[in-house]
């Protein structure tokens, strides 16, 4: 009888920094620093198309994206990660808020809702069509 090896996923490393080594760092500031460097990254790798996020998504380990609603001012997207329980999903929130301001030419913000039932997050941008960037 062979001792059976622990699983690890390719993922492992990323979970580590972004479930423990993070929230230990940023503390009560977690959220907010998240969300900013979600902004950030946008600026660094910006899409053309919001239709292009789903891609990145998965290159970036964030989890299967798809667009539940699209209207005027409004966006709402469902993320399925592979993780939910005990994480903040406030960088993927700010990256696609980013992204939807630089391709729409409108300040947006986004705000998400995870539902750890159905293994899922629901992110919301919100458009303000008065407040053009």
């Amino acid at each position: 009888m062979t001792a059976k090896e622990p699983e690890i996923t390719d993922h492992f490393g990323y979970e580590i920094i972004r479930d423990y080594v993070l929230s230990d760092v940023l503390g009560q500031h977690e959220s907010d620093v998240l969300y900013w460097a979600g902004k950030s990254l946008a600026r660094k790798f910006p899409l053309f198309s919001l239709d292009e996020a789903a891609d990145f998504f998965v290159e970036a380990g964030f989890g299967e994206l798809a667009l539940e609603k699209a209207g005027k001012d409004e966006t709402v997207f469902v993320l399925r990660p592979l993780k939910v329980e005990s994480r903040c999903f406030k960088l993927e929130a700010g990256f696609l808020a980013q992204q939807k301001q630089k391709i729409g030419g409108f300040l947006t913000e986004a705000y998400e809702e995870v539902s750890p039932k159905k293994k899922i997050v629901r992110i919301t941008l919100k458009t303000d069509l008065r407040e053009q960037v």
